[in-house]
């Protein structure tokens, strides 16, 4: 049989995904009761026994007991893991979505090791990083974004993970997601900058060797920081970029520059 916390994860499978505006209308609340009924009935052993075996472990933690069934081909539930693992309810959610809801970020990274999509969307848009930002699940949003999941996607409002954490009135997750963000912005310069060296053809024009050394060693020196540095602030991280602009843009500028040509006539 279901727990009482697979009851109350039900229920909460529906809310989460749910509009505001529908939530307090009467209409939604008889939705979500029928929606409880059903996702224990759709989990709750029969007399065929059907239950999910990766359902308690899963919200329990049991990191051990999931992987026996993931490696153990003795396992009667070795074959199906990956499928009875994401297996979904009407609107897209599997078990991953249950251990977001209920903070168990080591079954997450453990579950990351079988090859399932972290970044996967439901009908509405929501992923696993904004089941975790609003159900304010700190630890969780940290272990996906170490799993580098996508922090810009967008559900059905257009809202990102930190702004599902800020509806929710989820503080410390929106924090996080504003430094995550922060990070991702100096990455993806640091990114940019490397093409022009690794990809000339998209570059502006020529870049002497002197140049090339600069933005080689500047990146190097920003990846470092980064991997030194992992609760950096977001004034930190954006000092970081705004030096490394500092040495980059000058060099695209000179680089944009029409070089002068002397003419025979200017050398006599």
């Amino acid at each position: 049989m279901v727990t009482a916390e697979a009851w109350a994860l039900g229920e909460v499978f529906l809310e989460l995904m749910e509009p505001e505006e529908a939530l307090e209308s009467e209409s939604s609340e008889k939705s979500l009761f029928s929606s409880r009924h059903d996702y224990e009935e759709s989990q709750e052993a029969d007399e065929t026994g059907t239950e999910n075996p990766l359902l308690q472990p899963t919200l329990t933690g049991d990191v051990e007991g999931l992987q026996k069934i993931f490696e153990d081909p003795e396992n009667p539930h070795h074959e199906n893991a990956v499928q009875l693992l994401l297996e979904e309810d009407i609107v897209g959610r599997n078990l991953l979505y249950a251990a977001c809801m209920a903070g168990k970020s080591d079954v997450i990274r453990a579950l990351a090791k079988y090859g399932v999509n972290l970044n996967e969307k439901t009908a509405r848009g929501y992923t696993l990083l904004h089941c975790a930002a609003a159900w304010g699940r700190l630890e969780t949003l940290k272990a996906l974004v170490e799993l580098d999941v996508d922090i810009e996607a967008l559900n059905f409002r257009g809202e990102k993970a930190r702004d599902v954490a800020a509806r929710y009135s989820q503080a410390e997750c929106v924090h996080f997601l504003d430094r995550a963000d922060a990070r991702l912005i100096l990455k993806k310069f640091i990114t940019k900058s490397s093409l022009i060296i690794t990809d000339p053809e998209k570059t502006p024009g020529k870049l002497f060797k002197e140049d090339k050394n600069a933005i080689l060693n500047a990146c190097r020196m920003k990846n470092e920081w980064l991997e030194s540095h992992p609760e950096a602030s977001i004034s930190e991280l954006f000092v970081q970029k705004q030096q490394l602009e500092d040495i980059v843009s000058p060099i695209i500028a000179k680089m944009s520059t029409p070089r002068q040509v002397k003419s025979a006539r200017s050398v006599i």
